[in-house]
């Protein structure tokens, strides 16, 4: 048997040795694993983001940044309310509609487009229904903007500006597969004629819930528990009372209501 020469075995097996680790470094190799892992992660976020309407997008004015809530639900605030109304008519609102000075809408800087809110004068108690169609205000301390339509309705169109209270009547509800992102309203024919319920209390426990609606059924009124499951993950069990037909009859009951539990407000079915 002819014997290699030792140079040349040794090439040959610092060949093989560089070979073998190659192959080891390859298959280890981060950033391979790395991509392969990212791609999906960054396409599913890029398929979030579009299906997310450029109206629930942050949005930046004057340097600051403005982020809308995925929904109105329970919303409630006051503040100063002002109006606008010839310079703006027939312009195009946020939502893409064209804004009708008479007609009775509002802007607000965070509620979901579609929102219908109840405007409370607080100075002289007079109250109208509004849809949310437009961006705005962004003057100091100005929660809403009325259409001049909604701002003679509650006699804020001389003064200018007024202090309200706004409560957000439904909610936003959550994209369905098939919506293509389009977040929907559920709709209320006449806000002032209906199916009112004070919403008293959620619970992310469900016997609690149960107990206060049974003691609530015990006591005369009649009392539902409604399973409401938030985007955070959570899943909360909301008690409400029928507060009546009408609107009036719902913010009386409200206010009652309130006395026992802090917090409650009205909804309409």
């Amino acid at each position: 048997m002819k014997k290699i020469p030792f140079t040349l075995f040794m090439t040959l097996l610092s060949a093989l040795l560089l070979q073998g680790c190659g192959s080891k470094v390859f298959r280890s190799y981060p950033s391979r694993e790395a991509t392969s892992i990212r791609k999906p992660t960054s396409s599913s976020q890029m398929q979030d983001r579009n299906r997310i309407p450029p109206t629930q997008r942050p949005y930046v004015i004057y340097g600051k940044t403005y982020y809308p809530i995925p929904s109105a639900y329970g919303y409630e605030e006051r503040g100063v309310a002002s109006w606008y109304g010839p310079k703006f008519h027939g312009r195009k609102t946020s939502n893409g509609e064209t804004y009708d000075m008479y007609g009775m809408t509002a802007a607000h800087k965070i509620l979901p487009m579609n929102t219908q809110v109840l405007v409370r004068n607080l100075d002289c108690g007079k109250e109208v229904v509004l849809r949310v169609n437009d961006r705005g205000p962004f003057a100091k301390d100005r929660i809403i903007d009325l259409s001049f339509g909604a701002a003679k309705a509650l006699g804020v169109d001389g003064p200018g500006t007024a202090r309200v209270q706004v409560t957000a009547l439904g909610e936003a509800e959550q994209p369905m597969p098939g919506d293509h992102g389009q977040r929907r309203f559920r709709p209320y024919q006449n806000f002032n004629e209906g199916e009112f319920f004070v919403q008293i209390g959620a619970f992310t426990n469900k016997e609690n819930a149960d107990r206060l609606t049974e003691s609530m059924n015990g006591r005369g009124s009649k009392t539902i528990s409604q399973v409401y499951n938030h985007e955070d993950g959570n899943r909360y069990y909301r008690v409400q009372v029928k507060a009546g037909n009408t609107l009036e009859e719902a913010k009386k009951a409200e206010r009652d209501w309130e006395r026992l539990y802090p917090g409650a407000f009205v909804l309409a079915r």
